[in-house]
């Protein structure tokens, strides 16, 4: 649908909001709305966005030749190991720690407990996020009164794996034990037991309450509710209720840090970290030491997810590293990874929907009870997005309400996972929006486009946990309508076949999708760029590759504006001593916050290019222009080469200067892209079994500044949501102790698992985004669970209303139908 063919269709439509009247309440949602002149570059005038650029990184992972945190041990030749001593328990206090017989074995360095000089008896909050972290400062480095089975107690440092995991074993630890909870809904009654004493927890989120273990409770409200539902028909209000298990990251890398002291004193962390300017910043509040004497280095990645969105492991290898009095490695195990680390946030959540006669939605209501385990990492915050991430998609609805609890288990920590917080409440969002057409008889997918948002409309959901209209948006860029009747043709939504055995039927489900592009008003990305002689350039950012690409897009940004190659840009990033700030890569930012950095900066050196350009062309430099590495006159004709420039700059008799550039980019818009995924699914009634036959994503990210690695992160984030539909999901026994450690257990579909699936990208322009781009990496998380449940409702008839989605569970709800 073309962009006039949108507005016509705002104007037609028959909702009864005037179209002169939207514009007015547009307009006046404070924001950046104009694009810069060169970000709306037709798609033949652009030399490097829009290219399939190859990942910088593709072939040294591929051969092997990538150094991730593990391969600098080579650096330090009295490198210690470290390991951890987990709580065994689940709830409890240690009473005492006889280290004896490890400290006197041959090979052991140190070994640490929560008394110990080296480890500070300081609380704070492990989520990596803005300042003041948002999330409750409720941990210790080492822990004295332990919450879950895997809470860290002790630590030992010995000159190899072999003899640190020996020590460990040899550590003798006095329990004093108190009954778990494990359920969320029972963690809140009076006579629970209580996971925190008041004096354990610093917390200044709203409606904590530690004596019913209630991190936080929240609720935004827009127009009235109740008042709403009470003046519907009841045979069209609609409620419905979900429920999503924790999710493991599977990060290929495990967490892995080095600590070490430099010939300055300075203490080095070389560490797998998606936020290294906040760990840094965390570290020295918790030692007590200046930030200027912390540097954090972040090598290559395996893969973050949001597991490395915290300063998980760090402290415990420096505290280490200060007792030894040598470098430390600290790798967690894969046993650890699936017990002891991050995990999705499992949620429970209720959706009302009030719909009139024409099928409008009239009013929606969504509740969240979300269990953040023995820990409030991140715990709000991503509640928080259960609701202001996809009801936004219908933000004309005049009455919504969102309210959620965040209430603490003796189970592991919840944390930031990718979607943070979306993927949970795109399953109930979704997953009601397609009960509701079918109950009320209406066609899922018009139901969803009659309500869904358009360009120009006005979000104040997204804010409707905030006061005033601050943080409402003004949709700027939506291609959803095109995504969904691209994904319809792609799955063939229209014409579908049904199989000739009579106990197998095939249906279809879609889901709308959503995400943000960083955190509006929370982010804020910094860059440098310098010209080398020969033309070349080295590009200094803070933004953290963590195997997206981003580095090679960075290069691509300030090619485009600095007429030069992208081969031509070295990108040095994520070195707390030699890049500019930068919060990290989270929240779907890299692109939308530190690409905007990179493009200020290179446009700021672009500027002195010109100059010189001018002064060496003798042409006024309005007239000039970069592009194929070189300057030149768009009157004359006559050019000059980067090289040239490069050399004049830096070696010229009358005048010399070392041509910089500097770009620091915050914002208060947040602009979401949009998707449609489609799930064809065959199912089988006799068993309950099911196959999905194909899948199809079609994503609004903007402009696609690298398409090749777009669809990437597509199929990645697709493969991420059919896990966490169709198996994963982390198991506990009545004490509370894990039954999954490991990838065998945990089920994640292998390659030769998964469905075909064909990935579309709808181009749109968002003004306030680098070239027009916003972003793509968590938006395909969101999709699958909702369109597979969906898929199973239109094929058979009945709903499964929880994850994973089994066999077993249809065949029962077949079995009561």
């Amino acid at each position: 649908m073309s962009n006039m063919e949108e507005t016509q269709e705002q104007n037609d439509r028959p909702d009864g909001i005037r179209a002169e009247e939207e514009a007015a309440e547009s307009d006046a949602i404070p924001g950046e709305s104009e694009a810069a002149e060169d970000d709306r570059k037709p798609r033949d005038e652009r030399d490097q966005v829009t290219e399939d650029v190859e990942k910088d990184d593709a072939r040294k992972i591929v051969t092997g030749e990538a150094r991730y945190t593990a391969d600098y041990r080579d650096r330090f030749p009295e490198l210690a190991e470290g390991k951890v001593i987990r709580s065994d328990i689940a709830h409890g206090y240690v009473r005492d720690i006889d280290t004896s017989e490890a400290e006197a074995m041959d090979g052991v360095y140190a070994v640490i407990t929560p008394w110990d000089d080296a480890v500070p008896d300081k609380a704070y909050s492990s989520s990596g996020q803005s300042y003041p972290e948002p999330s409750p400062w409720d941990m210790r480095v080492l822990r004295k009164h332990v919450r879950y089975v895997g809470d860290p107690v002790a630590a030992v440092a010995a000159a190899d794996t072999e003899t640190a995991d020996r020590a460990a074993r040899k550590v003798d630890i006095e329990y004093e034990e108190r009954e778990p909870v494990l359920d969320p809904e029972a963690a809140t009654e009076p006579d629970a037991p209580q996971l925190f004493d008041s004096d354990e927890v610093e917390n200044a989120q709203h409606g904590a309450d530690y004596e019913r273990n209630l991190e936080s409770h929240f609720e935004g409200e827009i127009g009235d509710v109740e008042r709403a539902f009470d003046s519907a028909d009841d045979e069209r209000v609609i409620e419905t209720e979900w429920e999503t298990p924790y999710q493991s990251h599977c990060v290929p890398e495990p967490h892995t840090t080095i600590a070490h002291t430099d010939e300055d004193d300075r203490y080095n962390f070389i560490t797998a970290t998606q936020v290294p300017f906040h760990t840094r910043r965390q570290i020295a509040h918790l030692f007590d030491v200046p930030i200027r004497d912390v540097r954090v280095t972040k090598p290559r990645i395996g893969a973050g997810f949001g597991a490395k969105q915290e300063m998980a492991i760090e402290p415990i290898a420096f505290a280490l590293h200060r007792a030894a009095d040598k470098p430390v490695k600290l790798e967690m195990t894969r046993r650890e990874e699936f017990f002891a680390l991050r995990f999705r946030h499992p949620m429970q959540m209720r959706m009302r929907t009030a719909v009139d006669d024409d099928g409008t939605i009239e009013a929606m209501d969504l509740y969240t009870l979300s269990n953040s385990g023995a820990y409030g990492t991140h715990g709000m915050t991503v509640a928080n997005n259960v609701g202001t991430k996809p009801l936004p998609l219908y933000p004309r609805v005049p009455n919504v309400r969102f309210e959620g609890d965040v209430v603490h288990t003796n189970l592991p920590m919840g944390a930031a996972m990718r979607g943070y917080g979306a993927p949970q409440g795109h399953f109930a969002v979704e997953a009601h929006m397609d009960e509701v057409a079918r109950q009320l008889d209406l066609d899922p997918v018009e139901f969803r486009e009659r309500n869904a948002v358009r360009e120009g409309d006005v979000d104040r959901s997204v804010a409707i946990l905030k006061d005033g209209d601050k943080f409402a948006r003004k949709i700027r860029s939506c291609g959803l309508r095109e995504c969904i009747e691209r994904g319809k043709e792609a799955i063939g939504y229209d014409d579908l076949d049904q199989p000739s055995e009579d106990h197998l039927h095939r249906g279809v489900g879609m889901a709308l999708i959503a995400q943000g592009s960083g955190v509006a008003g929370r982010e804020l990305g910094a860059a440098q760029i310098q010209m080398n002689e020969d033309g070349s350039f080295h590009l200094q950012v803070g933004g953290v590759d963590t195997g997206t690409g981003s580095d090679t897009m960075f290069s691509q940004v300030a090619a485009e504006v600095l007429g030069c190659d992208p081969e031509d840009i070295v990108v040095i990033s994520s070195d707390t001593d030699l890049t500019p700030f930068d919060y990290g890569a989270y929240a779907s930012s890299t692109t939308y916050i530190s690409g905007q950095a990179v493009k200020e900066a290179a446009e700021d050196a672009r500027e002195r290019l010109l100059h010189w350009g001018s002064k060496m062309l003798d042409e006024p430099v309005e007239t000039l222009v970069a592009r194929d590495g070189e300057v030149y006159s768009q009157e004359s004709g006559e050019r000059v080469s980067l090289k040239e420039i490069g050399y004049e700059a830096t070696y010229g008799h009358d005048e010399r200067e070392h041509i910089l550039g500097k770009g620091s980019h915050s914002t208060d818009e947040s602009p979401p892209p949009y998707g449609a995924q489609f799930v064809d699914v065959t199912v089988d009634e006799e068993t309950g079994e099911y196959e999905i036959n194909e899948m199809a994503f079609a994503a609004d990210c903007g402009v696609a500044i690298n398409p090749a690695l777009v669809e990437g992160q597509i199929e990645g984030g697709e493969h991420m949501s059919l896990e966490y539909a169709t198996s994963g999901g982390l198991e506990f026994d009545e004490e509370g102790n894990p039954e999954v450690l490991g990838f065998r257990q945990y089920g994640m579909p292998r390659t030769t698992d998964h469905p075909p699936m064909e990935t579309i990208i709808v181009e749109t322009h968002e003004p306030t985004g680098p070239f027009g781009a916003k972003s793509i990496a968590e938006l395909p998380t969101n999709g699958v669970p909702p369109a597979l449940s969906n898929a199973i409702r239109d094929a058979v008839g009945i709903r499964v209303n929880s994850l994973p989605i089994t066999a077993e569970k249809i065949r029962k709800a077949l079995d009561v139908e």
